[in-house]
């Protein structure tokens, strides 16, 4: 075998060494870009360790953070609102929206153009990105949240990294910190309220209530002599004013505080649940503060009276059905549910949507309808013009 032959089998089984090292690179799958199985995570350590993250921080422009959610022993809370309790559910559904982003495409890495997408860096003074940092993790998280895609998914781009990306999904992130809390205050049904009583600012009364618990309506008390009563609908409005009452912002107590003569309203149950609220309006918001209690009295005679009820028989003699509940945890139940929301509402001043305030800041004059306009006699009434006479005079 001469040199020339040997030479060019080498350059064969150099060839073929290159082409399949090339056809076996192009056969795996791309980690770069996602595109099948080889897809990757915007987050990569998140997504089976959800329950691991202990810190959540919202940041915005000029490095100003939005929101620090922490989570501690009595759960999550946010450090801007003085410890007052995360909207758990919401944060829980932002942080399975990152662990499921996959990166999609690659983007710029001209910093001159992030604005474009919304992913500049926060300290920005006029940055429209968001990071969100994540912590509990074995590393730290930073991540910048920019624009929706148009055509679907989220601008992106970890921090401190210069490619900026397309993820999949619909990552947005809420900019205002009271839009992270826990809004709801309490749930009592109109159903369950016996009466409501409203003393003014100006110390005039209004009291509505049921005669008995089956009545479907409310009855309006002390209506003047001539007067009648308005819509059912706008009375019996009064009385759902605690069913799933949301606020809209909340600040300590010491922070908004009534006025000398504001707004006082009793709700009482049927089953002894009493609940007041005093509610004001300043500077075009509506505020108020709550407490609870339990009429003791009240939910000892309602759950004898419930025990006392006679009891349907099933239609099928094998049918099981539940025991009622002993008398004593009834009203120990009531007592449990006024406690808890008398601790939860426990120095908060809430500010309530106007709707919820309009229902409360009710005059009697606002429930009756309006006085009948009432007709000359016909001493007083004006007399009707003659007719012309016909033909000149």
């Amino acid at each position: 075998m001469n040199q020339k032959t040997l030479i060019g089998l080498a350059l064969a089984a150099v060839l073929g060494f290159v082409l399949a090292f090339v056809v076996g690179h192009f056969d795996k799958p791309r980690t770069d870009v996602a595109g099948g199985q080889g897809e990757m995570s915007l987050v990569p350590s998140l997504r089976d360790h959800v329950n691991e993250i202990d810190r959540v921080v919202v940041t915005g422009a000029g490095g100003k953070p939005i929101a620090t959610m922490t989570r501690g022993a009595n759960g999550w809370s946010i450090a801007e609102k003085n410890g007052f309790g995360v909207d758990t559910g919401k944060l829980r559904e932002f942080l399975l929206k990152l662990a499921d982003a996959k990166l999609v495409e690659q983007k710029t890495s001209n910093q001159e153009k992030y604005a474009t997408l919304g992913v500049e860096d926060v300290a920005a003074p006029d940055a429209k990105s968001v990071e969100v940092e994540l912590g509990g993790l074995k590393q730290p998280v930073k991540v910048i949240i920019g624009n929706a895609n148009a055509r679907g998914g989220t601008f992106v781009r970890r921090a401190g990294e210069a490619e900026s990306w397309l993820a999949s999904g619909s990552i947005s992130v809420d900019k205002k910190v009271e839009n992270w809390l826990r809004k709801d205050v309490a749930d009592v049904a109109a159903n369950r309220v016996a009466s409501v009583t409203i003393t003014r600012p100006d110390g005039k009364v209004v009291r509505i209530a049921k005669d008995s618990e089956g009545d479907t309506s409310f009855k309006l008390a002390d209506v003047p002599k001539g007067r009648e009563p308005a819509s059912e609908f706008t009375i019996n409005g009064i009385a759902g004013t605690l069913a799933g009452l949301r606020f809209d912002d909340v600040v300590p107590a010491a922070e908004a505080a009534p006025p000398e003569k504001p707004l006082d309203a009793r709700f009482a149950t049927f089953d002894g649940l009493v609940v007041d609220v005093v509610a004001w309006e300043k500077d075009g918001k509506n505020y108020a503060r709550l407490t609870a209690s339990e009429d003791k009295d009240r939910a000892t005679s309602h759950a004898a009276a419930e025990q006392a009820k006679p009891k349907a028989e099933p239609e099928n003699a094998e049918a099981k059905t539940d025991a009622p509940k002993p008398a004593d945890d009834v009203v120990a139940a009531i007592g449990k549910e006024a406690a808890d929301l008398d601790q939860r509402a426990k120095g908060w001043t809430y500010v309530l949507p106007a709707y919820k305030y309009a229902n409360l800041n009710k005059s009697i004059d606002d429930l009756l309808k309006p006085p009948e306009e009432k007709r000359p006699d016909a001493k007083g009434a004006a007399k009707k013009p003659e007719p012309a006479k016909k033909g000149g005079g």
